[in-house]
């Protein structure tokens, strides 16, 4: 089963294009092909969906990472995988959908720079062991990946996280979601609890309720 959860209710092929953060909705099904398509669908659009700005909790810790090779779970249109190769980070980044891919490799002319963009279904994906001193996982939940984040970094490698909790049930943008497609309180802190963890917090704001890690492997 893919379970690719927070950006699109995709129920509806032809469903009104979501906004801002209520695109962060969930997309889930049996077959990679229908969840491919729903992605292609999604972003098949002149804008970018998402916007082109890195995620903020990307951008406000930059200082914390060491340039080097860095890998983007679920990089969707580029905008943190291009912002980290603005950085000097060499980047790969995975996602299921090719009109994503093709935005991210356009935003990244944009910019003068270049990324690896892979397209892959990241429940079919294996990440290279020991080979990334940062990797980056953005709004997407997917819990038998963490084994491979772990083993995927360096030693002194940095996993940057960030995700929805359960508290996003109780505001009005989180009340469709599934529970088990958010994390439980404590839990990205317990994924990665021998690791240094420089950043930790799990927030609500009435609007977004997330966890949001940062964390270097011993």
């Amino acid at each position: 089963m893919a379970v690719i959860p927070v950006r699109w209710n995709g129920s509806r092929a032809d469903d009104s294009r979501p906004k801002g953060s209520n695109a962060y909705q969930i997309v889930t099904g049996d077959d990679s092909e229908d969840d491919r398509r729903r992605w292609d669908t999604l972003y098949s659009t002149r804008t970018y969906v998402f916007g082109k700005e890195p995620a903020a909790f990307l951008r406000d810790n930059i200082g914390q990472l060491s340039v080097g090779k860095a890998l983007d779970l679920a990089m969707g249109e580029g905008r943190n995988a291009v912002y980290l190769a603005k950085k000097g980070f060499s980047v790969d980044g995975v996602d299921i959908s090719e009109v994503a891919l093709q935005k991210a490799r356009r935003l990244a002319s944009e910019n003068k720079v270049s990324i690896t963009a892979i397209n892959a279904d990241l429940s079919a994906y294996t990440i290279r062991p020991e080979t990334y001193q940062l990797i980056v996982n953005i709004d997407y939940l997917q819990r038998s990946l963490i084994p491979q984040i772990r083993r995927g970094l360096k030693r002194g490698g940095i996993v940057v996280f960030e995700t929805y909790t359960v508290e996003h049930l109780k505001n009005a943008n989180g009340q469709h979601m599934r529970r088990d497609y958010l994390l439980e309180r404590g839990e990205l802190r317990r994924f990665f609890r021998d690791y240094e963890i420089l950043v930790y917090r799990e927030t609500n704001d009435g609007k977004e309720a997330r966890a949001s890690l940062i964390a270097r492997k011993p």
